[in-house]
């Protein structure tokens, strides 16, 4: 073997071994962020599922490629306008800002809002929110698109601001019809198919 070539076989199989490494420590992260999830539902006396409902919960591998770090971009001149919600009504968001991102080379960007009823609450203050859509919605996905949670925190002096996909979740409607989950504005419908995150409810959804 040619030293060339077994400098190159010797760079993929420690570029390997560095990947390997570092997927045990994202898997561990998002599987207790994932316990966490669940045992949500059996502490929130409004939850839509039992115990028994948690094991049809569905989620995507995680996936580094999903964990994103965006340019964040405040917007701190947007008006509150009325948002409306799978069962009708609205609710009053404000934009907070704007994340951009790539992937695969691509530009992208997602709207972050702040909820101006849950941010009056005791420990919302810096609450944000991030409702989008994606071309996996009504395929892999619940069609009525995910959520991320995120809050004004994670905003880094450096003005970037972590997406992690892998922590996207269903809105409540996609267990039970009896709940006004925001509908994800046009302007977060993302032209991409984002395989990170929670997938359909596994489970026979309740009317």
């Amino acid at each position: 073997m040619h030293r060339t070539t077994l400098s190159f076989v010797t760079l993929f199989y420690a570029a390997n071994l560095l990947a390997q490494q570092a997927a045990p420590e994202l898997t561990i992260e998002i599987n207790r962020h994932r316990e966490h999830y669940k045992q949500d539902f059996l502490t929130d006396e409004r939850s839509p599922l039992q115990a028994r409902d948690t094991a049809q919960l569905d989620f995507y591998p995680a996936d580094a490629a999903w964990d994103i770090t965006a340019r964040f971009e405040r917007t701190p001149d947007a008006k509150p306008f009325d948002l409306p919600t799978y069962s009708g009504r609205t609710k009053k968001f404000v934009r907070y800002g704007i994340a951009h991102f790539e992937v695969a080379g691509k530009p992208h960007q997602l709207s972050l809002y702040q909820n101006l009823k849950v941010i009056e609450m005791e420990g919302y203050a810096d609450y944000l929110f991030l409702p989008f859509k994606d071309h996996t919605n009504g395929d892999s996905s619940y069609g009525g698109g995910r959520y991320l949670d995120l809050r004004t925190g994670n905003i880094g002096s450096d003005g970037t601001i972590r997406l992690d996909f892998n922590k996207a979740y269903n809105p409540w409607c996609a267990y039970n019809d009896g709940y006004n989950c925001p509908v994800p504005p046009v302007e977060n419908h993302l032209e991409l198919a984002v395989e990170a995150g929670e997938k359909n409810f596994k489970g026979e959804k309740k009317h």
